[in-house]
C-alpha cells in the first residue's frame, strides 16, 4: 500500500518548484491533490499531468493566498471534492525586493506577512475541523534559512518566514491532543524564485556560501522526500519540529552578507 493511499493533499504554490516537486511526490503515493496556485497555467499543467499519470486525484483551486476568503475557499473545494483534508502544505510565495532594512516599506512587510505568517494561519484554520474529526493531520510549513540566519536584503521574507515557523510551532502544542502533527522545513534549494532572485543581484550570486556538502539541494530528490516523510504515518511522533533540509547550511549560521546600497 502506497505511504498516502486515500489522503487528501493541499499544497500552495504548487505550480513549479518545491511546490509542484512535492505534489508529484504525493500524487506517486496515492494522495489526492489540491493544487492551489495563482498562476492558472501552472496550475493547470501540473493538474493535466497528475490526472493522466495517476487518474482522476488531482484538482486545481486558482489561489491567491492574500486573500483570506480565498484560502479558506481552496480547503473547503478540496474537502468537499475529495472527502475531507488531510495534509496541508505551506509553501506559496512571491515577490519580496533585495534592498536595506530601513529602505524597505510598510507595504512590503504587510506583504510578507500576508503571503505567510496570515495565508498560514487561515489555512491551517480552515483545514482544522476535517483533521480534528479524523483524529490524523499533517501540517509542513516551508520556511526558510533566510531567517534563521538573518541573510541581508529580505526582511520581509525572513521575518514572515519564522513568524510562520512560531505559528506552526505553536498549533502544534494546541493540537496534539488529536494527532495533528504540524512541522517546518526549512530547505536550500536551487527553486526558479532562487534563479531570478541570484540574476537580479549578482554581486548576491557572488557572495552566496555553497552549503557544506557542496552543492544545492534538488526539490525532486532533495526536499520532496523529507516533506513525504513528514505527510505519512512514519512521522505519527513528530511535531513542533523544524528540518533544516540544506546540507548542512544553517549548522555554522550566517548566510549572505551582501553591501547594499543605503
Amino acid at each position: 500500500m502506497k505511504k498516502l493511499e486515500g489522503k487528501t493533499a493541499v499544497i500552495t504554490g504548487a505550480g513549479d518548484g518545491i511546490g509542484r516537486a512535492v505534489a508529484r511526490r504525493f500524487a506517486d503515493e496515492g494522495a489526492n491533490i489540491v493544487i492551489a496556485e495563482l498562476n492558472a497555467e501552472r496550475g493547470t499543467a501540473l493538474t493535466d499531468e497528475l490526472n493522466n499519470a495517476y487518474g482522476l486525484k488531482a484538482l486545481f483551486v486558482q489561489t491567491d493566498v492574500c486573500e483570506k476568503a480565498q484560502v479558506q475557499a481552496m480547503v473547503k473545494i478540496g474537502a468537499d471534492h475529495f472527502g475531507s483534508v488531510d495534509i496541508l502544505v505551506n509553501n506559496a510565495w512571491g515577490g519580496g525586493s533585495f534592498r536595506r532594512a530601513e529602505n524597505k516599506t510598510d507595504e512590503e512587510i504587510q506583504f510578507g506577512l500576508d503571503m505567510n505568517l496570515w495565508a498560514g494561519f487561515w489555512s491551517m484554520k480552515a483545514a482544522f475541523p476535517y483533521m480534528k474529526n479524523n483524529n490524523w493531520g499533517r501540517v509542513i510549513n516551508m520556511c526558510s534559512i533566510n531567517g534563521v540566519n538573518a541573510y541581508t536584503g529580505t526582511l520581509e521574507y525572513n521575518v514572515s518566514k519564522e513568524a510562520l515557523r512560531a505559528l506552526t510551532r505553536s498549533l502544534a502544542r494546541e493540537w496534539a491532543p488529536y494527532q495533528i502533527c504540524a512541522n517546518v522545513i526549512c530547505p536550500s534549494a536551487l527553486t526558479t524564485a532562487l534563479l531570478q532572485l541570484l540574476e537580479k543581484s549578482p554581486k548576491l550570486a557572488a557572495s552566496a556560501p555553497m552549503p557544506p556538502m557542496g552543492r544545492i539541494g534538488d526539490v525532486d530528490k532533495d526536499i520532496a522526500g523529507v516533506a513525504l516523510f513528514l505527510a505519512s504515518e512514519d512521522a505519527a511522533y513528530v511535531t513542533g519540529n523544524t528540518l533544516f533540509v540544506d546540507g548542512g547550511t544553517h549548522i555554522n549560521g550566517g548566510g549572505w552578507s551582501v553591501d547594499l546600497p543605503e
